[in-house]
């Protein structure tokens, strides 16, 4: 999927992903407990990743706004949040289940609407394209170390939910 290390890329291709993910979860066709597996790995190696190597180096530029990375955080509970509630559900294409899908679908796409605005749109400004890609080296790196660890399990995600 990568074909770059700009770590502005890299996240914007995760949030494509993720918007397919959501259509896929959507559709009666589709594998939608396979699309929710990846979906939730996916989301929570994403935050992960850049709550612990992206957000605090582009706190670093003044010309990116704090009070955003961190409001980014808080969605990333909120988006936790959402993807455990659905996750306990226990049947795939219930209306629980399509009501909790909905929930999460709102506040993802709030979030990564919001992050490409502010956060994204400051980084491809401000922070030279070197810096980015030792960055998305960074992101991807700790992305797939989280993925190896089955960071979207209903009991991973209850803990980080609870932290």
């Amino acid at each position: 999927m990568a074909d770059t290390n700009d770590v502005v890329e890299l996240i914007l291709q995760d949030h494509r992903r993720m918007e397919d993910l959501f259509r896929q979860m959507r559709s009666v066709e589709a594998d939608r407990e396979g699309a929710l597996r990846e979906f939730s790995d996916l989301l929570v190696a994403h935050a992960l990743a850049e709550e612990s190597e992206v957000y605090p180096a582009l706190k670093r530029y003044k010309n990116i706004d704090d009070e955003e990375v961190e409001h980014g955080e808080d969605e990333h509970e909120e988006g936790n949040e959402a993807l455990l509630a659905l996750l306990q559900v226990d049947e795939v294409g219930s209306d629980m289940w399509d009501e909790k899908l909905e929930e999460l679908v709102e506040a993802v796409t709030h979030h990564a609407d919001e992050e490409e605005r502010t956060i994204l749109n400051g980084a491809r400004e401000n922070v030279a394209m070197e810096r980015r890609e030792e960055l998305g080296v960074a992101f991807l790196r700790e992305r797939e170390r989280q993925l190896q660890a089955g960071c979207g399990s209903v009991d991973n995600v209850r803990k980080i939910v609870e932290s």
